[in-house]
């Protein structure tokens, strides 16, 4: 089956199986967004005859969003890590699910070997499903970064990554409260 045909399949056959026990089901798409001290140079508006400048940086530190999103209403749950790995894979998840405690979530999300790692710790009221490797296209949790990208990181540099938390948290907030 195609990959979406296949998807689509899947959470049907959850749905049924979970409405046997009068639950609701929640899809929702995951993904992981790196985000460092220098911003991503993007175009901007400049007086006439002026060319605008942008800070750069040698300097590579990073911190990454956690993020799930529902396509049916928008809902977003994001968390804030300093690193990927299967811990704090787990981690995102039971907060998700604690979040979500009264529903069944089927996660969808892509093949990163944290996820796919053996010491994963799955909530009881969630299954994961994966999508093809290499079909970022498939997941629209991808066009957070996009977003967050543009409204908060656009040009700047910052001083250290408490400033890019924080300006991540801020952008995340924004995301969550705005379905």
């Amino acid at each position: 089956r195609p990959p979406l045909k296949k998807l689509r399949h899947q959470v049907l056959r959850e749905v049924a199986r979970q409405a046997e026990q009068g639950r609701a089901v929640r899809l929702m798409f995951q993904d992981e967004g790196r985000f460092g001290l220098l911003g991503t140079p993007r175009r901007c508006w400049a007086p006439h005859n002026t060319r605008p400048t942008v800070g750069a940086r040698l300097e590579r530190k990073y911190i990454y969003a956690f993020s799930a999103v529902s396509p049916h209403d928008g809902v977003m749950d994001s968390l804030v890590f300093p690193w990927v790995n299967a811990e704090t894979m787990s981690l995102f998840l039971a907060e998700v699910a604690q979040r979500h405690a009264a529903e069944f979530i089927v996660m969808v999300m892509d093949q990163a070997g944290w996820h796919l790692a053996d010491d994963l710790v799955v909530p009881p009221n969630m299954r994961l499903m994966f999508l093809p490797a290499y079909s970022p296209e498939l997941n629209p949790a991808e066009h957070l970064w996009e977003s967050l990208r543009e409204d908060c990181f656009a040009n700047h540099v910052f001083a250290d990554l408490d400033a890019v938390e924080h300006a991540l948290t801020k952008g995340l907030a924004a995301l969550e409260a705005e379905p």
